[in-house]
């Protein structure tokens, strides 16, 4: 059987409860097509980056799924169905993953990695903003002469505006 991981958005107004019974519904639906459900997530409510049939916010919900794809097919059928489920992605992987997901992990064991901050900038040293003035390149001349050899501006053809 294949391996699938499947992450799916339900509305806004649904409480946690009413989220726990479409994540038992879409177990049995995928067990009685002879699959199994392993590691469920609840990562919570969390803002949409832009709104999903008038929903600023979603429930998101991770499964990990071992089931043939007819069942996985009817599980999607059914949430494509459902007013409840706003999107829905799956995606067949080698190997499911053991431990809490990149979304569950502690905000400190994620920044373990580093940032933006803690980058080595290598032999260019640290930044300074008050560089732009080091003395080593000309100053920018913006066009103060550059039209002053084209003569006195005349006014367009066919152009009538003004007061006579």
């Amino acid at each position: 059987m294949a391996l699938y991981e499947h992450v799916f958005l339900a509305r806004q107004d649904l409480s946690q409860q009413q989220v726990d019974a479409l994540v038992e519904q879409y177990k049995g639906v995928i067990s009685a097509n002879g699959g199994s459900v392993g590691r469920v997530e609840n990562w919570g409510l969390k803002s949409l980056t832009y709104r999903v049939n008038k929903n600023r916010k979603a429930y998101y919900t991770l499964m990990d799924l071992t089931c043939p794809p007819a069942a996985l097919n009817e599980m999607e059928r059914q949430m494509g169905l459902s007013e409840d489920v706003l999107r829905f992605l799956t995606i067949k992987v080698e190997a499911h993953e053991e431990g809490p997901s990149a979304m569950m992990q502690k905000r400190e064991e994620r920044s373990e990695r580093g940032g933006f901050g803690d980058r080595d900038r290598g032999d260019r040293g640290p930044r300074s903003f008050g560089d732009r003035d080091r003395g080593d390149r000309p100053p920018r001349s913006f066009g103060g002469d550059a039209g002053a050899d084209r003569g006195p501006r005349r006014p367009r053809e066919g152009f009538e505006g003004g007061a006579e």
